[in-house]
């Protein structure tokens, strides 16, 4: 019979601190028995070196693992070489037509396969409202669950076809909630009948068609579990609804654990107990050693002590398993690349989701023939907290090349993700001497630098485009007369779209 140790770090998915394989590492592993790694941009500097640490912690191990990462496209992508950017599934539910979504799940599954990993923790189902919901706007496919539904499904075939799993989050669906719980604990009113209209509709579609996994999330939803706990504790969502009455056979996961909406609510190790209570085969706890350390303890004493059953120690722990094992080799495809149609195929995303957002003047692109200023965000400030492509790093050089090819040479002032006073001023200035100013605006709706930058160039622009770069919030913002487009992102793909459009 498995010790209880054993069973305990087969539903254990834990992070490391950085790309090269250190001692402790190993101890980490073999003292919790976790069977999941979740890959992160700490652990990556190149495809050879991500290789070198799996096939160290397994040999050193003497057991295959389940490694999963974040590869939801768009901004959220954790593995920045070997794999083609996509843009952001609002990006591809605009452009409309699933064989793109199916494409791009089959793409990718052979680029992170190639790069060793199992499972991705994408698609997002999660369905937008009217309400601004932090966290997730451009990473979901749209307002439309049937869109959403289509979208995510076709993906999920698509990386099902190429030997990956998927999984579906964030289960019974948050593109609605009011705060992000990276940060802190939502309260999602939302009734039965409210979620079976919208919400929950591609999640029963996406176990309909098989996928592997399922993600809960953190918010509280009262209307749908009178017990007022964070999903992620709810028995009746989880295991009776979820796998239940719904059906669901697979994998189900939470959410990381020690996300500011749970840590709010109880320690690491209570969490993990009232997770696994709940009903989820595969806890994440996914950054540091000690909460790690503590959640495998905690679950370790609960199931000794008979306050969690064993019969469902072992049933979760079968479920991963079987998921670990349907993929027996550790990479397969042959060498890390980006397939050589990814990048034609985001292209043509990128193209058909750029979105008029407001008429702007007449006359604009012929105003672009003269005097241009272009207003850019410095995104290498971006760059420690998420993946940047080099190209766009390069903010000056990227903006020269890109209108460089419809035939414009812009004079480029680039400005803070939150401008100072000074870098508004100047932008203030440069787009009164230009005959036509391009504002590419980082989400003026949640930062008040943004919208003062936006105000100021408005004022004193002669013709003036702004292109939204995230969230589409900011078109309420705009001023008559002024030009808006967005592409729903900010990868390259994206801004070269975008730049096309407004060019020609």
């Amino acid at each position: 019979m498995p010790e209880i140790e054993d069973l305990v770090g087969e539903r254990l998915m834990i992070g490391l601190p950085g790309p090269t394989l250190r001692e402790e590492d190993v101890r980490l592993f073999r003292d919790t028995r976790a069977t999941g790694l979740i890959l992160y941009r700490r652990n990556f500097d190149s495809p050879a070196r991500l290789l070198d640490l799996l096939a160290g912690l397994e040999a050193a191990l003497g057991r295959r693992l389940l490694v999963a990462a974040d590869h939801e496209g768009g901004r959220v992508i954790m593995l920045g070489r070997g794999v083609t950017v996509f843009p952001d599934n609002l990006a591809v539910g605009t452009a409309g037509q699933e064989a793109f979504a199916a494409r791009q799940g089959l793409l990718e599954a052979r680029e992170l396969r190639r790069l060793g990993v199992d499972l991705n923790l994408a698609p997002v189902l999660d369905t937008l409202t009217e309400r601004y919901s932090p966290n997730i706007g451009i990473r979901a496919y749209g307002k439309d669950p049937a869109v959403v539904a289509r979208h995510g499904v076709a993906r999920i075939r698509g990386m099902q076809r190429g030997g990956l799993a998927a999984c579906a989050k964030h289960f019974p669906g948050k593109g609605h909630a009011p705060l992000d719980a990276h940060l802190a604990l939502p309260t999602i009113e939302s009734t039965w009948d409210e979620m079976h209209a919208v919400h929950l509709v591609p999640f029963l579609e996406a176990v309909a068609a098989g996928v592997e996994c399922v993600m809960t999330s953190h918010p509280v939803y009262p209307n749908l579990d009178p017990a007022r706990v964070p999903a992620t504790f709810s028995r009746l969502l989880t295991h009776d609804y979820l796998r239940g009455q719904v059906g669901f056979r697979g994998a189900v996961l939470s959410d990381d654990l020690e996300m500011g909406a749970i840590a709010a609510t109880c320690p690491i190790g209570e969490a993990a107990v009232r997770a696994a209570a709940a009903g989820h085969d595969l806890l994440l706890v996914c950054h540091t050693e000690a909460a790690q350390r503590a959640a495998a303890a905690a679950l370790a004493r609960a199931y000794r002590g008979g306050a969690l059953p064993r019969r469902e120690l072992e049933a979760a722990a079968e479920r991963v398993r079987r998921l670990r094992e349907r993929r027996p080799a550790r990479a397969e495809g042959g060498p890390p690349a980006p397939e050589p149609d990814g990048a034609p195929l985001a292209w043509a995303i990128a193209t058909r989701a750029v979105t008029p957002l407001a008429p702007g003047p007449p006359g604009f692109r012929r105003a672009l023939n003269g005097r241009v200023a272009v207003v850019f965000p410095r995104f290498s400030e971006l760059a420690p907290r998420i993946t940047i492509e080099p190209e766009v790093a390069d903010e000056e050089g990227y903006v020269a090349g890109a209108f460089a090819r419809a035939g414009v040479a812009p004079r480029t002032l680039v400005v803070g993700i939150e401008p100072t006073p000074a870098e508004i001023a100047a932008a203030a200035e440069r787009a009164a001497a230009a005959d036509a100013a391009v504002l590419f605006l980082f989400d003026a709706h949640l930062h008040a630098s943004n919208r003062a930058l936006l105000d100021a160039v408005q004022a004193r622009a002669r013709a003036l485009a702004v292109v939204l770069l995230r969230d589409p919030w900011d078109a309420a913002l705009l001023r008559p007369g002024v030009l808006g487009l967005t592409a729903y992102g900010f990868r390259k793909c994206q801004l070269d779209a975008v730049i096309a459009r407004l060019c020609h």
